[in-house]
């Protein structure tokens, strides 16, 4: 038979199992409190990481582009310099035009013109010809159109202005007279 004592000492007392369990859901509670808090410690510090990364790349970018119009405005001065080098050599020439001869002012525009043509050329800067090529749009601008040229179609007759490149780049195209073609068939069969 069984003993009332050990019946009642097996079964759970109702009074002590209820401290427990509110214990337990509040260690739980508190458990997941402390990860909350480490959570969004962590998350705020991952935002002041980010945060901090975003202005080191803008202050990097702000000083790339300082460098550059720094760098830019440096090259520019140095051209500035060189070109002023030339206008001295023109002011010099043109002081001495009431007092030197034609053939001394014709030698100071030459000098001139070829100081200026090899500062260009330093500078990356070539002119083309284009007397006798084919009319090309991309590098000609056509000015006027010629009949009885003597020459095909679309070719060019006589260059008005010169067209200049820099490096692969066009800097002004050539201003050019261009061959209609017309006129010349009618030549050409009078001749025969």
């Amino acid at each position: 038979m069984t003993n009332p004592v050990d019946n009642q000492s097996q079964q759970p007392n109702p009074a002590q199992q209820q401290p427990t369990q509110p214990l337990a859901a509040q260690q739980q509670s508190g458990n997941l409190q402390a990860e909350l808090e480490a959570t969004r410690a962590q998350f705020e510090e991952m935002k002041d990481k980010y945060l901090r990364a975003l202005a080191e790349m803008d202050n990097v970018r702000k000083q790339q582009e300082r460098r550059s119009a720094d760098r830019i405005k440096q090259e520019k001065k140095t051209l500035f310099l060189r070109l002023i080098e030339v206008v001295d050599d023109l002011e010099r020439a043109l002081s001495y035009q009431d007092v030197a001869d034609r053939e001394t002012l014709l030698n100071s525009l030459r000098l001139t013109y070829n100081q200026i043509s090899t500062l260009l050329q330093r500078e990356g800067v070539v002119s083309f010809v284009s007397q006798g090529d084919t009319f090309n749009p991309h590098v000609h601008d056509a000015v006027e159109s010629v009949d009885n040229s003597g020459k095909p179609e679309g070719h060019i007759v006589q260059e008005m202005q010169k067209g200049y490149r820099y490096g692969d780049e066009l800097l002004r195209p050539a201003r050019v007279h261009v061959s209609s073609g017309q006129g010349d068939q009618a030549g050409g069969q009078q001749r025969s």
